[in-house]
């Protein structure tokens, strides 16, 4: 899908919601090859790969991962489709001056995904100012039954939330303040393969957990924009915390 033609729009509504959703983003056939190409990462390349590049629900349970990181460090495939002018091209209108930062890729395997608490990217990303935000590519559909992402309109446009320790792996930390106004405000982003949503950084959003039987997969492309600085030091001291507890609690 070409953005271009309803750039205008797209702006207006991201900058009024905190989101937007674009339908049939990548084709058929190109979302197929970023699954095969997921697939590949993880059968060729992820077992000669630290530990802390990939994340499941259940340790020693392959068919339980839930995250991958490192992709665009260590394969051209991911690299190039990170860099490529559909996906950084988008970030630069939504957010002026992207740049880059990530890549993930996440699932929320059947009938063990947890729930995704609610939070802001921004408290994880440690930036000032909070500008940045996170293209989440979807490979398989995802709704209400299966832990769509549930977005509450507006949100960017107020602070950063109070978040705590959520227990949650790889979603370490949770707003303690989202209560009833929050969730009646939420909207469910019910997608199908190659949709594409885009999401500001403090835009407060939350997934269900999976008891079905169908996998929630989706790539994300994360980017911060150019005025931002980040606390290098704090954000190593954060993820070397986490991943020792992680690892203490058999995650990793």
């Amino acid at each position: 899908m070409d953005w271009k033609p309803n750039a205008g729009q797209i702006k207006q509504d991201f900058d009024r919601d905190g989101y937007i959703i674009l339908r049939n983003y990548l084709s058929t056939q190109k979302t197929a090859e970023v699954r095969e190409n997921v697939e590949r990462f993880v059968s060729d390349l992820l077992p000669g790969l630290p530990n802390d590049h990939a994340y499941y629900e259940v340790k020693d349970a392959a068919e339980t991962l839930m995250r991958l990181h490192g992709m665009t460090e260590n394969d051209d495939y991911f690299r190039e489709l990170y860099r490529d002018e559909q996906f950084l091209g988008l970030a630069h209108h939504l957010i002026d001056g992207a740049r880059e930062s990530m890549m993930q890729w996440f699932d929320k395997p059947p009938r063990v995904g947890s729930a995704t608490p609610p939070h802001q990217d921004g408290f994880y990303f440690m930036l000032e100012p909070n500008e940045a935000l996170t293209l989440w590519l979807a490979i398989d559909s995802a709704d209400e039954e299966n832990g769509c992402i549930r977005y509450v309109p507006g949100s960017h446009r107020r602070d950063m939330r109070p978040h705590r320790p959520s227990g949650v792996l790889g979603f370490s930390q949770g707003i303690t303040d989202f209560g009833d106004e929050d969730a009646a405000a939420e909207v469910s982003m019910i997608v199908e393969p190659g949709d594409l949503i885009a999401h500001h950084c403090l835009t407060i959003h939350r997934a269900d957990a999976n008891p079905s039987d169908r996998h929630r997969a989706a790539l994300g492309f994360h980017y911060h924009g150019e005025r931002t600085v980040a606390d290098p030091q704090r954000r190593e001291a954060y993820q070397k915390q986490l991943v020792k507890q992680w690892e203490a609690e058999g995650k990793l």
